[in-house]
Protein backbone atom coordinates (compact mmCIF):
# COMPACT_ATOMS: atom_id res chain seq x y z
CA UNK A 1 0.00 0.00 0.00
CA UNK A 2 1.28 3.47 -0.87
CA UNK A 3 1.98 5.74 2.08
CA UNK A 4 -0.34 8.45 0.78
CA UNK A 5 -3.22 5.96 0.89
CA UNK A 6 -2.47 5.32 4.57
CA UNK A 7 -2.57 9.07 5.11
CA UNK A 8 -5.93 9.20 3.36
CA UNK A 9 -7.18 6.37 5.56
CA UNK A 10 -6.33 8.34 8.70
CA UNK A 11 -8.01 11.43 7.28
CA UNK A 12 -11.06 9.27 6.60
CA UNK A 13 -11.21 8.12 10.23
CA UNK A 14 -10.81 11.74 11.31
CA UNK A 15 -13.72 12.72 9.08
CA UNK A 16 -15.93 9.98 10.55
CA UNK A 17 -15.13 11.18 14.08
CA UNK A 18 -15.70 14.81 13.12
CA UNK A 19 -19.26 14.13 12.02
CA UNK A 20 -20.06 11.72 14.82
CA UNK A 21 -19.07 14.43 17.31
CA UNK A 22 -20.81 17.16 15.31
CA UNK A 23 -24.06 15.20 14.89
CA UNK A 24 -24.16 13.77 18.41
CA UNK A 25 -25.98 16.71 19.96
CA UNK A 26 -28.51 16.86 17.09
CA UNK A 27 -29.37 13.15 17.44
CA UNK A 28 -29.43 13.34 21.24
CA UNK A 29 -31.55 16.53 21.07
CA UNK A 30 -34.91 15.03 22.16
CA UNK A 31 -33.42 13.69 25.41
CA UNK A 32 -31.44 16.86 26.16
CA UNK A 33 -34.34 19.20 25.37
CA UNK A 34 -36.69 17.15 27.53
CA UNK A 35 -34.32 17.10 30.52
CA UNK A 36 -33.56 20.84 30.45
CA UNK A 37 -36.94 22.04 29.04
CA UNK A 38 -35.30 23.91 26.15
CA UNK A 39 -37.60 25.58 23.59
CA UNK A 40 -36.89 25.53 19.79
CA UNK A 41 -35.66 29.14 19.55
CA UNK A 42 -33.21 28.53 22.42
CA UNK A 43 -32.11 25.17 21.02
CA UNK A 44 -31.16 26.99 17.82
CA UNK A 45 -28.59 29.03 19.78
CA UNK A 46 -27.06 25.88 21.29
CA UNK A 47 -26.67 24.38 17.81
CA UNK A 48 -25.30 27.61 16.36
CA UNK A 49 -22.73 28.16 19.14
CA UNK A 50 -20.58 25.46 17.58
CA UNK A 51 -21.11 26.84 14.08
CA UNK A 52 -20.17 30.38 15.10
CA UNK A 53 -16.97 29.35 16.87
CA UNK A 54 -16.01 26.99 14.10
CA UNK A 55 -16.41 29.74 11.51
CA UNK A 56 -14.42 32.31 13.49
CA UNK A 57 -11.40 30.04 13.87
CA UNK A 58 -11.37 28.23 10.50
CA UNK A 59 -9.00 30.67 8.77
CA UNK A 60 -6.48 31.04 11.64
CA UNK A 61 -6.33 27.27 12.03
CA UNK A 62 -5.95 26.68 8.29
CA UNK A 63 -3.21 29.32 8.12
CA UNK A 64 -1.37 27.74 11.07
CA UNK A 65 -1.41 24.42 9.27
CA UNK A 66 0.01 26.01 6.11
CA UNK A 67 2.74 27.71 8.12
CA UNK A 68 3.65 25.06 10.71
CA UNK A 69 2.45 21.83 9.14
CA UNK A 70 -0.67 19.74 9.62
CA UNK A 71 0.89 17.12 11.89
CA UNK A 72 0.86 19.32 14.97
CA UNK A 73 -2.20 21.33 13.99
CA UNK A 74 -4.51 18.36 13.49
CA UNK A 75 -3.23 16.81 16.73
CA UNK A 76 -4.12 20.03 18.58
CA UNK A 77 -7.51 20.26 16.89
CA UNK A 78 -8.65 16.73 17.73
CA UNK A 79 -7.29 16.82 21.30
CA UNK A 80 -9.08 20.11 22.00
CA UNK A 81 -12.43 19.13 20.55
CA UNK A 82 -12.34 15.72 22.26
CA UNK A 83 -11.87 17.40 25.64
CA UNK A 84 -14.96 19.54 25.12
CA UNK A 85 -16.91 16.59 23.77
CA UNK A 86 -16.27 14.95 27.14
CA UNK A 87 -17.30 18.13 28.95
CA UNK A 88 -20.65 18.17 27.11
CA UNK A 89 -21.65 15.24 29.33
CA UNK A 90 -20.98 17.42 32.40
CA UNK A 91 -23.43 20.17 31.35
CA UNK A 92 -26.48 20.78 33.53
CA UNK A 93 -28.32 23.54 31.70
CA UNK A 94 -28.71 25.93 28.76
CA UNK A 95 -25.78 28.28 29.43
CA UNK A 96 -23.32 25.50 30.14
CA UNK A 97 -24.28 23.85 26.86
CA UNK A 98 -23.81 27.16 25.01
CA UNK A 99 -20.30 27.68 26.44
CA UNK A 100 -19.10 24.11 25.98
CA UNK A 101 -20.47 23.87 22.43
CA UNK A 102 -18.79 27.17 21.53
CA UNK A 103 -15.43 25.97 22.88
CA UNK A 104 -15.95 22.63 21.13
CA UNK A 105 -16.32 24.61 17.88
CA UNK A 106 -13.16 26.59 18.59
CA UNK A 107 -11.22 23.34 18.82
CA UNK A 108 -12.83 21.64 15.83
CA UNK A 109 -12.20 24.63 13.55
CA UNK A 110 -9.75 23.88 10.79
CA UNK A 111 -10.18 20.10 10.63
CA UNK A 112 -11.22 20.11 6.98
CA UNK A 113 -8.96 22.96 5.79
CA UNK A 114 -5.99 21.14 7.33
CA UNK A 115 -7.12 17.86 5.80
CA UNK A 116 -7.21 19.69 2.46
CA UNK A 117 -3.71 21.00 3.17
CA UNK A 118 -2.50 17.43 3.74
CA UNK A 119 -4.04 16.36 0.42
CA UNK A 120 -2.37 19.29 -1.35
CA UNK A 121 1.02 18.16 0.01
CA UNK A 122 0.62 14.42 -0.32
CA UNK A 123 -1.39 13.87 -3.52
CA UNK A 124 -0.78 14.67 -7.19
CA UNK A 125 -3.24 17.07 -8.80
CA UNK A 126 -4.96 14.29 -10.76
CA UNK A 127 -5.99 12.52 -7.50
CA UNK A 128 -7.18 15.47 -5.44
CA UNK A 129 -10.89 15.48 -6.27
CA UNK A 130 -11.08 11.74 -5.55
CA UNK A 131 -9.15 12.22 -2.32
CA UNK A 132 -11.49 15.01 -1.23
CA UNK A 133 -14.39 12.80 -2.22
CA UNK A 134 -13.10 10.03 0.04
CA UNK A 135 -12.71 12.40 3.00
CA UNK A 136 -16.22 13.79 2.57
CA UNK A 137 -17.65 10.32 2.00
CA UNK A 138 -16.13 9.32 5.33
CA UNK A 139 -17.83 12.30 6.96
CA UNK A 140 -21.15 11.05 5.62
CA UNK A 141 -20.40 7.63 7.04
CA UNK A 142 -20.03 9.40 10.38
CA UNK A 143 -23.36 11.15 9.82
CA UNK A 144 -25.02 7.85 8.94
CA UNK A 145 -23.52 6.07 11.95
CA UNK A 146 -24.54 8.84 14.35
CA UNK A 147 -28.21 7.83 14.80
CA UNK A 148 -27.39 4.11 14.49
CA UNK A 149 -24.87 4.30 17.34
CA UNK A 150 -26.17 7.17 19.43
CA UNK A 151 -29.86 6.27 19.70
CA UNK A 152 -29.21 2.76 21.17
CA UNK A 153 -26.41 4.08 23.40
CA UNK A 154 -28.64 6.88 24.65
CA UNK A 155 -31.51 4.48 25.28
CA UNK A 156 -29.33 2.10 27.32
CA UNK A 157 -27.01 4.48 29.20
CA UNK A 158 -28.44 7.99 28.79
CA UNK A 159 -27.38 10.82 26.50
CA UNK A 160 -24.30 11.72 28.55
CA UNK A 161 -22.63 8.38 27.77
CA UNK A 162 -22.55 9.34 24.08
CA UNK A 163 -20.13 12.19 24.69
CA UNK A 164 -17.83 10.14 26.94
CA UNK A 165 -17.38 7.48 24.26
CA UNK A 166 -16.79 9.97 21.45
CA UNK A 167 -14.31 12.03 23.46
CA UNK A 168 -12.12 9.01 24.23
CA UNK A 169 -12.17 7.93 20.56
CA UNK A 170 -10.84 11.35 19.57
CA UNK A 171 -7.92 11.16 22.00
CA UNK A 172 -6.94 7.80 20.50
CA UNK A 173 -6.88 9.21 16.95
CA UNK A 174 -4.77 12.21 17.95
CA UNK A 175 -2.12 9.95 19.49
CA UNK A 176 -1.87 7.74 16.40
CA UNK A 177 -1.71 10.71 14.01
CA UNK A 178 1.07 12.49 15.89
CA UNK A 179 3.14 9.33 16.23
CA UNK A 180 2.96 8.28 12.56
CA UNK A 181 2.28 11.21 10.22
CA UNK A 182 4.92 13.57 8.80
CA UNK A 183 4.22 16.92 7.17
CA UNK A 184 6.20 16.26 3.99
CA UNK A 185 6.11 12.99 2.06
CA UNK A 186 9.91 12.89 1.87
CA UNK A 187 10.06 12.81 5.69
CA UNK A 188 7.98 9.61 5.91
CA UNK A 189 10.56 6.87 6.42
CA UNK A 190 8.64 4.12 4.59
CA UNK A 191 7.90 6.08 1.41
CA UNK A 192 9.56 4.99 -1.82
CA UNK A 193 11.32 7.10 -4.42
CA UNK A 194 8.73 5.96 -6.97
CA UNK A 195 5.87 7.27 -4.84
CA UNK A 196 7.64 10.59 -4.29
CA UNK A 197 7.90 10.93 -8.05
CA UNK A 198 4.18 10.12 -8.41
CA UNK A 199 3.29 12.81 -5.89
CA UNK A 200 5.56 15.34 -7.61
CA UNK A 201 7.47 18.25 -6.16
CA UNK A 202 4.95 21.08 -6.53
CA UNK A 203 4.75 24.37 -4.68
CA UNK A 204 1.78 23.13 -2.73
CA UNK A 205 3.72 20.08 -1.64
CA UNK A 206 6.28 22.12 0.22
CA UNK A 207 4.18 24.54 2.23
CA UNK A 208 5.75 26.60 4.97
CA UNK A 209 6.52 30.29 5.16
CA UNK A 210 4.15 33.21 5.64
CA UNK A 211 0.68 33.16 4.10
CA UNK A 212 0.51 35.46 1.01
CA UNK A 213 -2.54 37.36 2.26
CA UNK A 214 -2.16 40.32 -0.11
CA UNK A 215 -2.19 38.05 -3.15
CA UNK A 216 -5.01 35.90 -1.82
CA UNK A 217 -7.41 38.78 -1.25
CA UNK A 218 -6.94 39.95 -4.84
CA UNK A 219 -8.38 36.72 -6.21
CA UNK A 220 -11.89 37.22 -7.61
CA UNK A 221 -12.36 33.46 -7.86
CA UNK A 222 -11.62 33.04 -4.14
CA UNK A 223 -14.23 35.61 -3.12
CA UNK A 224 -16.80 34.04 -5.43
CA UNK A 225 -16.26 30.59 -3.95
CA UNK A 226 -16.42 32.06 -0.43
CA UNK A 227 -19.84 33.61 -1.19
CA UNK A 228 -21.06 30.47 -2.96
CA UNK A 229 -20.03 28.20 -0.12
CA UNK A 230 -21.68 30.48 2.41
CA UNK A 231 -25.02 30.11 0.65
CA UNK A 232 -24.47 26.35 0.31
CA UNK A 233 -23.82 26.18 4.08
CA UNK A 234 -27.48 27.01 4.76
CA UNK A 235 -28.47 23.80 3.00
CA UNK A 236 -25.87 21.51 4.48
CA UNK A 237 -26.32 22.75 8.05
CA UNK A 238 -30.03 22.09 7.92
CA UNK A 239 -29.08 18.40 7.70
CA UNK A 240 -26.34 18.68 10.34
CA UNK A 241 -28.46 20.46 12.93
CA UNK A 242 -32.26 20.57 12.58
CA UNK A 243 -32.85 17.57 10.33
CA UNK A 244 -33.52 14.91 13.04
CA UNK A 245 -35.97 17.21 14.83
CA UNK A 246 -37.55 18.23 11.50
CA UNK A 247 -38.14 14.55 10.70
CA UNK A 248 -39.93 14.07 14.02
CA UNK A 249 -42.23 17.08 13.55
CA UNK A 250 -42.69 17.04 9.77
CA UNK A 251 -42.92 13.30 9.14
CA UNK A 252 -44.24 12.34 12.59
CA UNK A 253 -41.35 9.98 13.35
CA UNK A 254 -40.74 8.56 16.83
CA UNK A 255 -37.31 8.50 18.50
CA UNK A 256 -36.73 5.09 16.92
CA UNK A 257 -37.79 6.58 13.59
CA UNK A 258 -34.90 9.05 13.85
CA UNK A 259 -32.77 6.11 12.70
CA UNK A 260 -34.14 6.90 9.23
CA UNK A 261 -32.08 10.09 9.27
CA UNK A 262 -29.14 7.84 8.36
CA UNK A 263 -30.44 7.47 4.81
CA UNK A 264 -29.37 10.90 3.49
CA UNK A 265 -25.87 10.37 4.84
CA UNK A 266 -25.61 6.91 3.28
CA UNK A 267 -26.63 8.43 -0.05
CA UNK A 268 -24.12 11.22 0.57
CA UNK A 269 -21.37 8.65 1.14
CA UNK A 270 -21.86 7.20 -2.33
CA UNK A 271 -22.37 10.65 -3.85
CA UNK A 272 -19.04 11.91 -2.53
CA UNK A 273 -17.16 8.91 -3.88
CA UNK A 274 -18.93 9.23 -7.22
CA UNK A 275 -18.54 13.01 -7.24
CA UNK A 276 -14.79 12.77 -6.70
CA UNK A 277 -14.38 10.36 -9.63
CA UNK A 278 -16.73 12.47 -11.76
CA UNK A 279 -14.78 15.65 -11.00
CA UNK A 280 -11.44 14.10 -11.96
CA UNK A 281 -12.82 12.48 -15.12
CA UNK A 282 -14.61 15.58 -16.43
CA UNK A 283 -11.60 17.73 -15.57
CA UNK A 284 -9.48 15.54 -17.86
CA UNK A 285 -12.05 15.88 -20.66
CA UNK A 286 -13.30 19.46 -20.35
CA UNK A 287 -10.66 21.19 -18.26
CA UNK A 288 -11.01 22.26 -14.61
CA UNK A 289 -12.89 25.50 -15.28
CA UNK A 290 -15.79 24.00 -17.24
CA UNK A 291 -15.98 20.68 -15.40
CA UNK A 292 -15.98 21.89 -11.81
CA UNK A 293 -18.30 24.87 -12.28
CA UNK A 294 -20.80 22.70 -14.19
CA UNK A 295 -20.89 19.95 -11.56
CA UNK A 296 -21.33 22.36 -8.65
CA UNK A 297 -23.96 24.62 -10.22
CA UNK A 298 -26.15 21.87 -11.71
CA UNK A 299 -26.15 19.78 -8.52
CA UNK A 300 -27.08 22.74 -6.33
CA UNK A 301 -29.87 23.87 -8.66
CA UNK A 302 -31.39 20.39 -8.45
CA UNK A 303 -30.98 20.44 -4.65
CA UNK A 304 -32.96 23.68 -4.37
CA UNK A 305 -35.80 22.11 -6.34
CA UNK A 306 -35.82 19.05 -4.07
CA UNK A 307 -35.88 21.20 -0.92
CA UNK A 308 -39.04 22.89 -2.18
CA UNK A 309 -40.54 19.45 -2.73
CA UNK A 310 -39.68 18.51 0.85
CA UNK A 311 -41.55 21.58 2.10
CA UNK A 312 -44.66 20.65 0.12
CA UNK A 313 -44.82 16.89 0.74
CA UNK A 314 -45.96 15.11 3.90
CA UNK A 315 -45.77 11.33 3.40
CA UNK A 316 -43.09 9.56 5.42
CA UNK A 317 -41.68 7.57 2.51
CA UNK A 318 -41.72 10.59 0.20
CA UNK A 319 -39.92 12.75 2.76
CA UNK A 320 -37.23 10.14 3.37
CA UNK A 321 -36.67 9.71 -0.37
CA UNK A 322 -36.59 13.44 -1.16
CA UNK A 323 -34.38 14.34 1.79
CA UNK A 324 -31.93 11.60 0.79
CA UNK A 325 -31.85 12.79 -2.82
CA UNK A 326 -31.43 16.42 -1.77
CA UNK A 327 -28.47 15.71 0.46
CA UNK A 328 -27.01 13.35 -2.15
CA UNK A 329 -27.11 16.04 -4.85
CA UNK A 330 -25.32 18.51 -2.57
CA UNK A 331 -22.67 15.93 -1.77
CA UNK A 332 -22.17 14.97 -5.41
CA UNK A 333 -20.77 18.46 -5.99
CA UNK A 334 -18.73 18.71 -2.76
CA UNK A 335 -15.43 17.15 -3.97
CA UNK A 336 -15.51 19.45 -7.00
CA UNK A 337 -16.08 22.52 -4.81
CA UNK A 338 -13.07 21.66 -2.65
CA UNK A 339 -10.96 20.76 -5.69
CA UNK A 340 -11.84 24.22 -7.01
CA UNK A 341 -10.58 25.85 -3.85
CA UNK A 342 -7.37 23.78 -3.84
CA UNK A 343 -6.69 24.98 -7.38
CA UNK A 344 -7.37 28.59 -6.42
CA UNK A 345 -5.36 28.51 -3.19
CA UNK A 346 -2.28 26.68 -4.46
CA UNK A 347 0.42 26.65 -1.78
CA UNK A 348 -1.98 28.42 0.62
CA UNK A 349 -4.67 25.76 0.25
CA UNK A 350 -5.27 25.45 3.99
CA UNK A 351 -5.89 29.19 4.28
CA UNK A 352 -8.06 29.37 1.15
CA UNK A 353 -10.22 26.40 2.15
CA UNK A 354 -10.39 27.85 5.66
CA UNK A 355 -11.87 31.05 4.20
CA UNK A 356 -14.34 29.03 2.15
CA UNK A 357 -15.35 26.84 5.07
CA UNK A 358 -15.70 29.89 7.33
CA UNK A 359 -18.31 31.20 4.92
CA UNK A 360 -20.03 27.80 5.05
CA UNK A 361 -20.14 28.04 8.84
CA UNK A 362 -21.59 31.57 8.56
CA UNK A 363 -24.36 30.21 6.36
CA UNK A 364 -24.85 27.39 8.85
CA UNK A 365 -25.09 29.85 11.75
CA UNK A 366 -27.74 31.82 9.88
CA UNK A 367 -29.68 28.64 9.15
CA UNK A 368 -29.59 27.16 12.65
CA UNK A 369 -30.63 30.41 14.38
CA UNK A 370 -33.31 31.51 11.90
CA UNK A 371 -34.82 28.03 11.70
CA UNK A 372 -35.62 28.04 15.42
CA UNK A 373 -37.12 31.53 15.36
CA UNK A 374 -39.25 30.82 12.27
CA UNK A 375 -40.61 27.68 13.92
CA UNK A 376 -41.31 29.60 17.14
CA UNK A 377 -43.10 32.42 15.26
CA UNK A 378 -45.12 30.30 12.82
CA UNK A 379 -45.33 26.83 14.33
CA UNK A 380 -44.24 25.42 10.96
CA UNK A 381 -41.15 23.26 10.49
CA UNK A 382 -41.54 23.38 6.69
CA UNK A 383 -41.58 27.14 6.13
CA UNK A 384 -37.81 27.55 6.78
CA UNK A 385 -37.10 25.17 3.88
CA UNK A 386 -38.20 27.85 1.39
CA UNK A 387 -35.49 30.19 2.68
CA UNK A 388 -32.90 27.39 2.59
CA UNK A 389 -33.86 26.49 -1.00
CA UNK A 390 -33.41 30.12 -2.08
CA UNK A 391 -29.91 30.24 -0.54
CA UNK A 392 -28.90 26.98 -2.26
CA UNK A 393 -30.15 28.28 -5.62
CA UNK A 394 -28.08 31.45 -5.13
CA UNK A 395 -25.07 29.23 -4.45
CA UNK A 396 -25.68 27.41 -7.75
CA UNK A 397 -25.55 30.71 -9.64
CA UNK A 398 -22.36 31.85 -7.93
CA UNK A 399 -20.56 28.55 -8.56
CA UNK A 400 -21.42 28.88 -12.27
CA UNK A 401 -19.33 32.09 -12.38
CA UNK A 402 -16.11 30.72 -10.84
CA UNK A 403 -12.95 30.27 -12.92
CA UNK A 404 -10.72 28.10 -10.72
CA UNK A 405 -7.86 28.31 -13.25
CA UNK A 406 -7.22 31.89 -12.11
CA UNK A 407 -5.68 31.00 -8.78
CA UNK A 408 -2.83 32.14 -6.57
CA UNK A 409 -0.10 31.05 -8.99
CA UNK A 410 -1.96 31.62 -12.27
CA UNK A 411 -3.92 34.89 -11.99
CA UNK A 412 -1.84 37.93 -13.07
CA UNK A 413 -4.07 40.20 -10.95
CA UNK A 414 -2.89 38.35 -7.84
CA UNK A 415 0.76 38.34 -8.93
CA UNK A 416 1.88 41.88 -9.70
CA UNK A 417 5.40 40.72 -10.53
CA UNK A 418 4.17 38.20 -13.11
Amino acid sequence: MRQRHKVLGLLGVLSVLTFLDRMAIAVAAPGIQAEFHIQPQHWGWILSAYVLANGLFEVPSGAMGDRRGQRGELTRIVTWWSAFTLLTAWCRGFWQLIVVRFLFGVGAAGAYPNSAGVIARWFPVRERARSQGFVWAASRLGGALAPLLIVPLQRCFGWRSVFWVLGLAGFAWAGIWYAWFRNRPAEQHAITVAELQEIGETRSAHGGGPVPWERLVRLRALWLIVLAYGCYGCGSWFYFSWFPIWMVHSAGLSLDGVLLTSFPFLVGLGANLGGGALGDRLTERWGAKAALRTITSVCLALTATILVGMALCHGKVTIVVLSSLGFGMMDLMLPSAWAMCLAIGGGASGTATGMMNTAGQAGGFLCTVLFGYIVHATGSYNLPLWFIAAMVLTSAFLFSRIDCTRGLHTDPAANPAA
